[in-house]
């Protein structure tokens, strides 16, 4: 449904503009009363078309919306829709095909804040709706065009962490002609895959692998290598970066356009007595193939050859402290009872498991081990496993449900406990970069899907198994995701930043300094002007917060993009757009 206003009798100045609502697939349509949001909204100020669309981002829907732009003649329009995360970018796309300033675009949020947060009220939402649209409307009526701000970047990235996604990224920017400063904490590069033998699927050695990366990254002059190294520090703008890297006692500075953390993870340490850790018999997954991949023949463990193993899955996963799934350990477990398959046929397996998680060609993995005589037992996950150690072997008593609970004592010379990765301990570099930090401890990208390398920091990016438990593969291919992305910048030359960014009004600037002291950026300084001290704002270095303007004691600086007179308009509409 649509409906549209004639021009005649509009005030020259008044600008023209769109409101599109979303049903979102019922996300938003099954909650709001999207037609009546059209109905009310349309005779608002400046409106000259309305409509509800099942999805505003979809192609047909973008295409209509530039339809409207030419038919119509509109300057700027809004989307009542989702998250602003999700498809800022997708309605400024929208409004550059069309020839209109792509900050004229007003993005408001029914989804997230309004239909999935009053599923029991539509009624409510409806209302609430209206108001949120009618405040959107109020900001676009009185924004104005902006242009982004264009910077020279700096042609080199600073990868911090030399795991196999690290090395990975090095490469890939080497091989499109940018410089590389790899820094490892380490004394060599390679990380967690360089201990590891023998990799599913394709039964590459993780030694060999890391070997290869190696030398790839030796015959690269453009990669740096800073072993035994830490980033403690960063400063500059978008683009040029200067990050301060501590070697032993000293410290050097590297200017760089991108920033990649790939710092990788921890594997996860039981505590002591945790399934029976620190006993004789008991070790975790990382030390059983660490003896895997550092002995031949029969498996032999403390002088005594092992002619039994049982597995526990999910030791430090899915816990209070962790509540994730840590993803890779089944595959890995699965993986390494085919190890010792091939070594030994006829020593017993046994693996106790709350959930498998063998996804994707993994399965191949738990098909196999079960093919070549490994048994699987399944526990609640309110009912683990009991383990008793003794001097002849670890004993372990679980109620299998695929047996419809029937108690069972599994009698083992070793137990290996399938241990998850953890969150490396990050806490300095966090601070210096200023990175987001998610509920589990792991860096936080934008959108899994949408923009799964970048963080909120602009021109720093995230990759491997910092972000989240990963693959060898997985930790490889987001190596290279955020390559690309950093390339996709740098080899322009030139960077296009956001021109939302505070601004400030010099005449009436008393230069008291509160708003140097707010920004967390470092972006705001005091100049003289006129004979008095002004503030001034850099526009490369501002992230658009608004920390500077509530602080500002007599209002000379605004956000551009939320103006106070934007602001203003909205709280209004707000308060009118209820009673319509």
């Amino acid at each position: 449904m649509s409906a549209t206003r004639s021009p005649e009798g509009s005030g020259t100045n008044e600008p023209r503009l769109a409101v599109y609502v979303c049903q979102c697939g019922g996300n938003i349509g099954d909650y709001i009363d999207t037609q009546h949001v059209i109905d009310v909204v349309r005779d608002l100020p400046g409106v000259q078309v309305a409509r509800d669309a099942m999805f505003t981002c979809s192609d047909s829907n973008q295409q209509e919306m530039i339809d409207d732009i030419a038919r119509e003649s509109l300057d700027g329009f809004v989307v009542a829709c989702c998250s602003p995360k999700l498809h800022t970018f997708t309605f400024r796309g929208v409004a550059e095909r069309a020839g209109v300033n792509p900050y004229r675009v007003t993005q408001v949020n029914l989804r997230e804040q309004c239909s999935w947060t009053h599923t029991d009220d539509p009624a409510g939402a409806t209302r609430k709706a209206i108001r949120l649209v009618t405040a959107g409307v109020a900001r676009a009526c009185h924004g104005t065009a902006l242009e982004p701000v264009q910077v020279s970047t700096t042609p080199c990235v600073a990868v911090i962490g030399g795991g196999v996604a690290g090395m990975r990224a090095a490469i890939g920017l080497a091989d499109v002609g940018l410089d590389v400063c790899l820094v490892e904490l380490e004394a060599e590069l390679g990380g967690w895959t360089g201990r590891f033998g023998e990799l599913f699927p394709r039964g590459v050695s993780g030694r060999a692998l890391v070997r290869r990366m190696r030398q790839e990254i030796a015959s690269r002059p453009g990669i740096e290598v800073l072993t035994g190294a830490r980033v403690v520090g960063k400063s500059g703008t978008y683009g040029n970066y200067r990050v301060t890297i501590a070697i032993g006692d000293a410290t050097t500075e590297r200017t760089v356009g991108q920033i990649v953390v790939a710092t990788g993870f921890d594997a996860y340490e039981p505590v002591a007595g945790e399934f029976g850790y620190g006993s004789p018999g008991v070790v975790t997954l990382p030390e059983f193939r660490r003896l895997l991949d550092e002995t031949d023949g029969p498996i032999v463990h403390d002088g005594r050859t092992v002619r039994s193993i049982a597995y526990i899955y999910c030791v430090g996963s899915r816990t209070d402290g962790h509540a994730y799934c840590s993803r890779y350990c089944c595959s890995a477990a699965a993986q390494a009872s085919l190890l010792v398959a091939d070594r030994d046929p006829d020593l017993q397996q046994y693996h106790l498991y709350r959930d498998l998680r063998t996804y994707g060609r993994n399965e191949v993995l738990f098909g196999e081990s079960r093919r070549r005589g490994s048994y699987y037992l399944r526990f609640a996950d309110d009912d683990p496993p009991q383990v008793s150690v003794d001097g002849e072997g670890v004993s372990i008593t679980v109620h299998d449900l695929l047996t419809a609970g029937a108690e069972l004592t599994v009698a083992a010379d070793l137990l290996v406990l399938v241990t998850g990765m953890v969150p490396r301990p990050e806490d300095d570099l966090i601070a210096a970069l200023k990175l987001p930090v998610g509920r589990d401890g792991f860096l936080n990208e934008i959108h899994p899907k949408l923009r799964p390398v970048e963080t909120v920091v602009d021109g720093v990016l995230i990759a491997g198994a910092c972000q989240a438990p990963k693959t060898v593969a997985e930790s490889v291919a987001s190596g290279m995701a955020a390559a690309a992305q950093a390339a996709a910048v740098l080899k322009r030359g030139v960077a296009s930043l956001d021109p939302q960014v505070a601004i400030v009004h010099d005449a009436a600037c008393d230069g008291c300094g509160e708003c140097v002291a707010a920004c967390p950026f470092g972006a705001i300084a005091l100049a003289g002007s006129d004979g008095h001290a002004v503030a001034t704002i850099s526009a490369s270095g501002c992230k658009g917060c608004g920390a500077c303007t509530p602080v500002c004691p007599i209002g000379a600086i605004d956000l551009q993009g939320y103006t106070d007179e934007q602001v203003r308009a909205m709280i209004v509409g707000l308060l009118d757009g209820g009673v319509r």
